[in-house]
């Protein structure tokens, strides 16, 4: 019985290693994106206090990094 159990749940036992696979290259994806945004916006703080970039233009980029870093880590906190 055993063996036929094995057999016909093999495409759910590969369907859920998939689902899993997916699901890890999203995590890694999300995480270097995390990286990616938060150097941005210490390169923008940096630019700001050399004067390279106007007050307006830094808030207008500023806003727009934070509501894409906000996006990625909505998820994670509402799993806690």
């Amino acid at each position: 019985m055993l063996l036929i159990d094995d057999i016909l749940l093999a495409p759910l036992h590969g369907l859920l290693w998939v689902a899993r696979k997916v699901d890890d290259a999203l995590g890694q994806e999300q995480e270097k994106e995390k990286v990616e945004l938060e150097t941005r916006l210490r390169e923008l703080y940096l630019r700001l206090e050399s004067g390279q970039l106007g007050e307006q233009e830094f808030e207008a980029q500023e806003a727009e990094l934070l509501d894409r870093l906000d996006a990625i880590l909505a998820p994670d906190e509402e799993e806690r």
